[in-house]
């Protein structure tokens, strides 16, 4: 079976020299998706849900949303019953919450290797690498703009990392690309580079249009139009807004029953209220919008509702994160999309540290840990995040994605198996002794307990002998190992080769621009 057997079986290319890259592609450990085995974290009350959801309706109703520059999607609003005036839309009580009902409440994003494939929604968790930076740092060059070299390496090492479950986006900007052509080399690595699941173009329709062409080539054009294959990312332009820009690509990806995660994204006190009450309504509202709007295009298309938050410094308008106020709204906002029954992005390893130290460990633990606790399903910025998002970094990248290690075995719970309970090793110890050569001691000591591929365990004698080295040296170290030691998932040549020869017909079809 070929790693595009669930995708319709393109009939170029394949045969003998097909199996012989499939028998020969290197194996390459990886975890499959959280389906989560721990109760959720949820700090808001029934009262305060259903406070924030009316607020919402009033927002709805009463402000409404704007759809800037979009003919199509006015009238699109106005057949189906909304309040148009000029690109203001307001909604009827209970119309959004109406038209969801046909959104799934959880979908399987399919992977060119069906062994990744992953289930988003319900009490499942998908991790995603860091997405969007167009500046990239590590040790050695310190801080500069990124490559698509170096967005191959961070799909290379996203493929690589057992515990991150996504290829993920824009893993960082490839600025040494026209603008107008670099999706092609982006969409094109994380096919090719990796056969995780990914993310596609949204930075105009035709560019949408473009990722959805490449995935018929890749899965089959009907099995694309029946199957989710592709997850985007759709923006709010918050407070209350989106722009053509963003609509066009979430018409491109509903009509082909491609997943939108529709985000508002709010800094609180810019975007939206300082007050997690105040973001939350306005967030449900924004969300609402966009959501429904897909079901509109397509009913059962599926769709994730996301929410990019953060508290900001009052002192130099920067985003802030690890603070108290983006845990409340992140578990809150969990909550009011369980309500909502459609699967919820948001959270990440967050942080606003220059560079991967105290700071950025801190931060980016008070952010992971609730995002797992809260249960959002689709993770962006997993790993790799830095500067708030200026930077995606080598080395944290690395440290990122061993915490993500911890947070897939703290999701699984207490084990109450007999083995778990081991009762016949407190039989065996009895008073006084000590456990470690008993039997069950043997049995689980390989996998008892979590290991650190980053932290240091040695005594102070042996982490001196060995360099004296800090965290960010030794993921610098690690990540550097682990790209030498690179190779590429087998793919069917002849779709490769289709692939190859679609890309390069589109790009010599227009000329290069920066816009």
């Amino acid at each position: 079976m070929n790693d595009v057997a669930e995708g319709g079986r393109r009939n170029r290319g394949g045969g003998r020299d097909a199996r012989r890259a499939l028998r020969e592609g290197a194996k390459v450990e990886a975890a499959p998706y959280i389906s989560r085995k721990i109760p959720y974290l949820e700090l808001c009350s029934e009262e305060g849900l259903v406070t924030i959801e009316n607020n919402a309706d009033t927002i709805l109703q009463e402000i409404g949303i704007e759809f800037r520059d979009d003919a199509e999607v006015l009238g699109i609003w106005k057949d189906a019953g909304a309040d148009v005036d000029g690109e203001r839309v307001r909604f009827p009580k209970g119309m959004l919450r109406e038209l969801l009902k046909t959104a799934p409440r959880e979908f399987t994003q399919y992977a060119r290797n069906p062994a990744r494939n992953v289930q988003i929604g319900g009490g499942n968790t998908v991790f995603a690498p860091v997405y969007g930076p167009p500046f990239i740092r590590n040790l050695d060059e310190g801080r500069r703009y990124g490559t698509i070299d170096d967005f191959r390496n961070f799909v290379k090492l996203a493929y690589m990392s057992p515990y991150i479950h996504h290829s993920g986006g824009t893993v960082c900007e490839p600025v040494d690309l026209p603008v107008n052509k670099r999706h092609f080399d982006m969409v094109y690595s994380h096919m090719r580079y990796s056969d995780k699941p990914f993310m596609g173009s949204v930075t105009a329709g035709e560019r949408a249009q473009d990722t959805v062409d490449m995935c018929k080539v890749l899965f089959g054009e009907d099995f694309v139009d029946q199957n989710t294959v592709c997850i985007s990312l759709i923006n709010a332009n918050s407070p209350m807004t989106f722009d053509d820009t963003m609509l066009a690509a979430l018409k491109v990806y509903a009509r082909n029953n491609q997943a939108c995660i529709v985000t508002p994204f709010i800094i609180s006190g810019a975007m939206g209220p300082v007050s997690p009450a105040g973001t939350l309504a306005q967030a449900l509202a924004e969300a609402m919008a966009g959501t429904a709007l897909t079901q509109l295009i397509r009913p059962g298309a599926p769709v994730v509702a996301g929410l990019f938050s953060s508290s900001m410094s009052m002192q130099s308008g920067a985003p802030t994160f690890g603070t108290p106020e983006p845990t409340i709204v992140v578990s809150t906002a969990s909550q009011l999309m369980r309500r909502l029954g459609i699967p919820f992005r948001s959270g990440g390893s967050l942080c606003t540290s220059k560079v991967p130290d105290a700071q950025a460990a801190y931060e980016s633990a008070q952010s992971i840990w609730p995002t797992v606790m809260c249960g959002v399903n689709f993770v962006l910025h997993g790993a790799g995040w830095l500067e708030g998002g200026l930077s995606s970094s080598y080395e944290k990248f690395i440290m990122d994605a061993d915490q993500l290690g911890m947070m897939q075995k703290l999701s699984q719970g207490i084990d109450l198996s007999d083995e778990g309970q081991a009762m016949d090793a407190v039989r065996e110890v009895g008073p006084g002794n000590h456990y470690l050569g008993c039997a069950h001691t043997r049995r689980n000591f390989e996998n008892g307990f979590y290991s650190s591929k980053v932290a240091d365990y040695n005594s102070f004698e042996q982490w001196e002998s060995e360099g004296a080295l800090d965290a960010a040296q030794r993921a610098n170290k690690i990540y550097k190992e682990m790209l030498a030691s690179y190779e590429a998932p087998a793919i069917d040549p002849g779709v490769d080769e289709a692939l190859c020869e679609f890309i390069e017909k589109r790009k010599v079809s227009f000329p290069d621009s920066n816009v």
